[in-house]
């Protein structure tokens, strides 16, 4: 085996500093009910969000019905913005 694979390998590591996020599809906000407030509280109240994470994304996946959710999270992708604006809903977005 060469020399430079039996060396331990040092120096700096990133994934120690990066934010790291609970992804949340929109199918999931489904179960909540009409003109309800979803943050990461009630996320983790329903199951939805477990563990240890920096903050919450909500994610463009699955299919939400029109509904006046009022949602906070830490970020949101460009998928799940237009979806949730198109169904009446409101975005917060908190600083991580």
């Amino acid at each position: 085996m060469p020399l430079i694979r039996r060396i331990p390998k040092r120096g700096f590591n990133n994934s120690d500093f990066a934010t790291r996020y609970a992804p949340v599809n929109l199918g999931a906000l489904d179960a909540f009910a009409d003109g309800s407030k979803v943050d990461e509280s009630a996320l983790r109240s329903r199951g939805i969000v477990k563990g240890n994470w920096d903050g919450v994304k909500i994610l463009g996946g699955g299919k939400l019905r029109p509904k006046n959710l009022t949602v906070e999270a830490h970020a949101f992708s460009d998928s799940a913005k237009a979806a949730l604006e198109a169904v009446g809903g409101k975005l917060t977005l908190l600083k991580s």
